[in-house]
């Protein structure tokens, strides 16, 4: 006999009990009272089992060791540790007809079916598929214990027949209330329920010791149910005790699949087509057990002028819970028709029909929102480390970051660039969009060379940089960092709009990998690769380059000779590979994240976004040389004439230190006080000495030393 815990306590199972059939047996609520169905309609048996949320106990087969906590009474279960599941595939199926639903109805609807030649998938949950959600198209989505299905339909049946309706009244939260269906389902069980058993309204008498008909009004007890009171045909009330009241008050169309995609191709049939008559109208009481929404709550609501019915839903939350309006929609409804008038639309349903867990919901979808290069795998395989910068996965080190240093230092290196934005920009008005755009010249730039170039916001604000490269008089190739090309591209792209220029955008970021070769040494792996002779400082030409196509660009972030190689990603790899066996003998080491940082710091050099605030401008980074406010109207150049005219306390600048380098973001103090704080800092092998970049935001001129984790660091220029 199997056996599970119920709020620490052992129950007791018999084989195909459910988990509510289990307690119930040991003579204890699912939950919290209410009107029971066993169907899976209602949420009063909806427990947390082996750490899973909104489970409804009727439909969970009892397991052996299984774990169950009622959920409390109001409000969602506590946050806290929940057991992990292995993650569920998605499986894609195409289908003519689905009928979901097993039943008699549902037979019946494929029989058609087949009858007109057509081929029929029925769904069932019995059979351990449940259909929990219908889209547009249509789709069916089916959740099994081992992958969530998704099946691509032409048309969709819902035959899921009809749920039992329950009451609206004072005490409809107490134990011991049975639809017809439970109590039946109790007695196929071999469970006596406790009496006296009463029936309300239409009742098979084997099930109860006497029937009443009638509607009830009230019922009463503490925690479970000592009469009932009920308003009998003639409208005269009477009084019943009882430890048990089933209740035959009616079934309402167990229609939600088909509402949530209300299209030809999907279609209710047999009584989940029925329109069956709506109950009274509700007086008092919990109307929605999911949201603990009473009718008084109703009432207010229509007094504040919520008098549709998908309004009246969203100003009193009645129908947004777990069983999405199965159990109050039907009284919900009556409400609105017994004040308006006329019957009300049943509301729109929104998938899914039953809880998932966030697993079952992403089953099939693995989004990474940070991209890979195409030597993801390749940094894998030597080992790198890596982390998340920039919106994509790049290697922080391959082990040895200061053994990476020292061979971009001394000998040569790999980095892999790839992530650098890359725009291709061509057309008649090109070099006229240029100027508008950056703030230095464009035009006498000569075709195979470039030029460092800030990109700055109409306040005159730094919000990127990059290289523009010339390669005809009217195509340029411009690359910006690995953060700022999404932002970049579409800005160019608004702004050539704007204007009304003739200006083509391609962006090949991602359709382009790059190869960063640096060093005292990488001129000569690169012509031990075949290129003999390599552009020079600030030049770029296309070349072949160990058998790929490569354009070679002549730059340096590191400070040292660098050579950018950028070619079509799938070459990626064979390059990667060529250009470390080919620079074994020269002491060829890739180089991660971590190295750059350092090195590109002791050149002192700025990471927009790291560097750089909001309000940032090229001055007060040292950088207006980039800058020429004589060369004609571009983006800022009003705000920077502005800022021109007045003192400026702001300055980002560089310091050393004895000792270790502080963490970035450590406060720079003068005097005890704040003055600004560490942007950049690395503790250089080269110098011996940490160096860093930071703010000085009240005043810098006069300063000369500062206090920087309780240490004094002196201002230095830069490059270090």
């Amino acid at each position: 006999m199997p056996r599970f815990v119920l709020d620490g306590r052992p129950i007791e199972a018999f084989d195909g009990d459910s988990i509510a059939v289990a307690v119930l047996r040991a003579g204890s609520e699912p939950a919290h009272g209410g009107t029971l169905c066993l169907a899976g309609d209602c949420p009063n048996c909806v427990a947390e089992v082996d750490g899973v949320a909104w489970v409804r106990t009727c439909q969970t087969p009892a397991r052996p060791g299984a774990v169950v906590r009622r959920q409390p009474p109001v409000g969602a279960p506590a946050w806290g540790p929940h057991a992990s599941a292995p993650a569920l595939g998605a499986d894609h199926v195409e289908a003519d007809v689905v009928v979901i639903g097993g039943g008699a109805d549902g037979r019946a609807a494929a029989g058609e079916a087949r009858a007109q030649g057509r081929e029929v998938l029925m769904i069932d949950a019995a059979d351990g598929e449940e259909a929990v959600a219908v889209f547009d198209g249509p789709l069916v989505v089916v959740r099994t214990p081992s992958v969530v299905r998704q099946i691509h339909a032409h048309e969709v049946v819902v035959a899921t027949g009809a749920a039992e309706l329950h009451p609206t009244c004072p005490g409809n939260r107490l134990g011991g209330l049975l639809t017809v269906g439970a109590a039946r389902a109790l007695q196929d069980s071999g469970i006596a329920v406790p009496g006296p058993v009463v029936g309300v309204g239409t009742v098979p008498a084997d099930l109860v010791d006497v029937v009443v008909a009638g509607w009830p009004v009230r019922f009463e007890g503490a925690d479970r149910v000592h009469a009932v009171v009920v308003r009998e045909p003639d409208g005269t009330e009477s009084t019943h005790q009882a430890a048990t009241v089933v209740l035959g008050l009616g079934r309402a169309p167990r229609d939600t699949l088909a509402r949530m995609a209300p299209t030809a191709a999907v279609r209710a049939a047999g009584a989940a087509a029925s329109r069956f008559e709506l109950p009274p109208p509700p007086a008092n009481g919990v109307i929605c057990p999911c949201s603990r929404v009473e009718v008084a709550d109703l009432d207010g609501a229509w007094a504040r002028g919520f008098h549709h019915l998908e309004l009246l839903k969203r100003a009193t939350l009645c129908g947004t819970g777990t069983c999405q309006g199965a159990v109050c929609q039907p009284h919900l409804r009556a409400f609105v028709a017994a004040r308006a008038g006329e019957i009300p639309a049943p509301f729109t349903a929104r998938p899914a029909v039953r809880q998932l867990t966030v697993g079952e919901a992403a089953a099939g979808t693995f989004p990474d929102p940070f991209r890979r290069t195409a030597l993801h795998d390749e940094h894998l395989r030597l080992g790198a480390t890596m982390d998340r910068f920039g919106g994509w996965w790049r290697p922080w080190h391959y082990g040895d970051p200061i053994a990476e240093y020292w061979a971009v230092r001394e000998a040569v290196s790999l980095g892999d660039v790839s992530t650098l934005g890359k725009l291709v920009v061509s057309g008649p008005d090109v070099v006229d969009a240029l100027e508008r755009i950056y703030p230095t010249t464009v035009a006498d730039l000569r075709p195979g060379r470039s030029r460092y170039v800030l990109l700055l916001d109409e306040r005159g604000h730094v919000i990127d940089d990059g290289m523009v490269c010339r390669e005809s008089d009217n195509r340029f190739v411009l690359t910006f960092t690995s953060s700022g090309a999404a932002n970049a591209e579409a800005w160019m792209r608004d702004w050539f709009e704007s204007w009304g220029l003739r200006v083509h955008v391609l962006d090949r970021t991602t359709s382009l990998a790059a190869i960063n070769v640096t060093g005292p040494l990488a001129a000569e792996l690169l012509r031990r690769c075949g290129l003999d002779d390599p552009p020079r400082f600030l030049q770029h030409r296309r070349a072949i380059v160990a058998g790929v196509d490569c354009h070679v660009m002549r730059l340096s972030f590191t400070g040292e000779a660098s050579f950018e190689l950028h070619h079509a990603a799938p070459d990626a790899p064979e390059l990667w590979r060529t250009l470390l066996a080919e620079g074994r003998a020269l002491g060829v080491k890739p180089h991660g994240l971590q190295a750059l940082f350092g090195l590109r710091l002791e050149k002192g050099h700025v990471i927009v976004g790291q560097d750089t605030e909001l309000d940032t401008t090229p001055a007060r980074i040292g950088m207006d040389w980039a800058v020429k406010l004589d060369k004609g109207d571009f983006l800022g150049r009003d705000a920077l004439m502005r800022l021109a005219r007045g003192p400026d306390r702001r300055r980002l600048v560089g310091f050393t230190m004895d000792g270790p380098a502080p963490h970035e973001g450590t406060p720079i103090l003068l005097g005890g006080a704040v003055h600004g704080h560490v942007t950049s800092s690395f503790t250089s092998p080269l110098l011996g000495t940490a160096v860093l970049l930071g703010w000085l935001k009240y005043g810098w001129t006069e300063v000369t030393e500062v206090t920087i984790d309780g240490r004094p660091a002196t201002v230095r220029p830069v490059p270090f």
